[in-house]
C-alpha cells in the first residue's frame, strides 16, 4: 500500500477535510484556535503537506462539531474502492 501525501486518495481526503470545515462555516484561524495549533498547521493539513493520523482527525472533527463516524462514512463513500491483495 502506497503511503504518500501525493496519492489521489489522499488528495480527495484533503478536499473533504477542507469542505467539512467550510460547511461548518469555520475559518482556518478559528479551527486552529479550537485545536490549540497555529493556522499554518490547518493550512498544511488541508493542502496535504502534513498528514493527519486517526486521533488528530477525530480531534479535528470534534473541533468542527462533526461526528467522527460521519466524516469516516463520507470518506469511505467518496473514495474509490481498492482491491485487497491476498
Amino acid at each position: 500500500m502506497q503511503k504518500s501525501l501525493h496519492t489521489p486518495g489522499y488528495r480527495l481526503f484533503c478536499k473533504i477535510l477542507r469542505e467539512t470545515r467550510m460547511d461548518a462555516e469555520v475559518s482556518q484561524t478559528e479551527l486552529a484556535k479550537r485545536l490549540g495549533v497555529g493556522q499554518d498547521f490547518v493550512s498544511k493539513c488541508e493542502r496535504g503537506v502534513r498528514r493527519l493520523d486517526a486521533v488528530e482527525l477525530r480531534e479535528w472533527c470534534f473541533a468542527l462539531g462533526v461526528p467522527f463516524s460521519e466524516f469516516v462514512v463520507e470518506l469511505d463513500r467518496t473514495l474509490p474502492k481498492l482491491k485487497h491483495r491476498g
